[in-house]
Parts: C-alpha cells; sequence; structure tokens
C-alpha cells in the first residue's frame, strides 16, 4: 500500500463512520462516536484491573458465591443510585449535565449537554443503569485485590438500601394512615 493511499485512509475511515452514524440516528441525536469511546474506556479500565489482578497474583475463584453476587447486586444498585441521581453528588455530574429538576426522595432530574464529548459522559453519569455497569466492574476487582475493605463497603452501601427502603415505607405507611383520618 503506497503512502498516498495510507494517509486518506483516516478521512475515509472517518467519512464512513459518519455516514453509518446518519444512517443509524434517522434524524436523532445519537452520539455513536461518544458511545464507542466510552466502550473503549471501559475496555482500557478492566483490562487494567484484571491485569493488575493478575500480576498480584490474586487467584479467581471457579465460580462467584451467591451471598457475594448478592451483596454485589445491591451495593451496585445504591453506589450507582447515588453517583447518578443523589444531590450530595451532584457536583460530580455538573460539567456535564443541566439541571432540571427534582426526581423521588433526594434524587435529581438532570439531563446531558448536547456538547460533543459531554454528552456522552452526562448521559453515563445520569443513568444509573448504564453507570451500573462500570460500579458492577469496579466492586467486581475490588473484591479480588482488596477484598475485606471492599467486603466492608459494599456491606455499608448495602445497608443503606435497606435503609432507604425502609425510609420509604415508613413514609408510605405515615402517608397512608394519615390520609385515612
Amino acid at each position: 500500500m503506497s503512502t498516498a493511499t495510507d494517509s486518506h485512509l483516516p478521512r475515509r475511515l472517518h467519512g464512513l463512520l459518519r455516514r453509518t452514524e446518519r444512517a443509524y440516528s434517522a434524524g436523532h441525536d445519537r452520539p455513536l462516536g461518544g458511545y464507542a469511546a466510552a466502550m473503549a474506556g471501559f475496555a482500557v479500565y478492566t483490562t487494567a484491573w484484571a491485569t493488575a489482578v493478575r500480576l498480584r497474583g490474586r487467584p479467581l475463584p471457579d465460580r462467584p458465591q451467591p451471598w457475594d453476587v448478592a451483596l454485589t447486586a445491591v451495593a451496585t444498585f445504591r453506589l450507582s443510585r447515588l453517583l447518578s441521581k443523589a444531590s450530595v453528588t451532584s457536583p460530580l455530574r455538573a460539567p456535564f449535565t443541566r439541571y432540571v429538576g427534582p426526581q423521588g426522595p433526594a434524587e435529581l432530574h438532570e439531563e446531558a449537554q448536547a456538547e460533543g464529548g459531554k454528552h456522552t459522559v452526562g448521559e453515563l453519569a445520569t443513568c444509573p443503569f448504564c453507570l451500573s455497569v462500570w460500579v458492577a466492574s469496579t466492586l467486581t476487582a475490588g473484591q479480588l485485590l482488596w477484598p475485606r475493605a471492599t467486603r466492608t463497603a459494599m456491606g455499608a452501601l448495602t445497608a443503606l438500601a435497606g435503609s432507604d427502603t425502609l425510609q420509604l415505607a415508613y413514609s408510605a405507611l405515615m402517608e397512608k394512615t394519615t390520609g385515612d383520618e
């Protein structure tokens, strides 16, 4: 392949990606390039912690223990909501989002900023479902690298999720009993 052809390849590839994005989006704002960058970032992140696990000689379990799966699920749920919706963590999201209003107890509704890379990060930062992939991966890495500390933190997050459930149940019960009078 000649040097002249090589210099056209990035331009041709960029054109192909733009055409694909236009065809896929059907007139909607679907930043496929940003999503591809986020997926690449996640791949680099998980590769880095998997490499750290390997270099430290940490053995992988034959299969996850049911208790660890349950603890990870509840901790992932709570930490994902804390990072993506809580009022107190809004400074972390603010560079990439726009405040819209309150949404549920101690949670906010925010929208991703429309500017390039900020849009993708804003979507990720405000979506507990999207963020949970990163959180679950982080907690998994923590369990492999620092099991005691990670399980302690996950226990605290699980207790927080339980407390939230009780707070909401109590509020609903109080509303029902005072509304019947």
